[in-house]
């Protein structure tokens, strides 16, 4: 039994870059399903496909590469909010990332989304973890 479910989940897609492979399959729930969402809108992933395989279903997630040099869109996948200490943030202090070039992943009252996203809707939230 896993005890933190998101960070397996960006374990596992951390793994599948270092060894480039194109598809990962990764166990579903509604919150990594909200954070795929979250990583294809903002274009770090090429696309994603939810099967119901199973008691709990599949994410299939197709990663993305430079054509030319062949790395990764995404460089760093980082956890901030653990079980042992969740991190919580106003809309008013929530953390930027590379300056405002990466992106944060929060769980608010309004769903998963990006810091950019929750000021405008000034919400606050879990923060989930960095991606740039």
């Amino acid at each position: 039994m896993l005890t933190d479910p998101i960070a397996d989940y960006l374990t596992r897609l951390r793994n599948a870059i270092k060894a480039k492979h194109r598809v990962v399959e990764i166990p579903a729930s509604n919150i990594k399903k909200e954070i795929t969402k979250v990583l294809f809108d903002k274009g770090y992933i090429q696309s994603y496909k939810f099967d119901e395989i199973g008691p709990q279903g599949v994410i299939k997630i197709a990663l993305k590469y430079n054509p030319v040099t062949k790395q990764s869109a995404i460089v760093k996948l980082e956890r901030v909010s653990k079980p042992g200490l969740r991190k919580y943030s106003g809309s008013s202090t929530l953390p930027r990332v590379l300056g405002g070039l990466g992106t944060v992943i929060i769980s608010t009252s309004k769903g998963v989304m990006t810091d950019k996203e929750a000021k405008t809707l000034n919400v606050g939230g879990e923060v989930l973890c960095f991606v740039y």
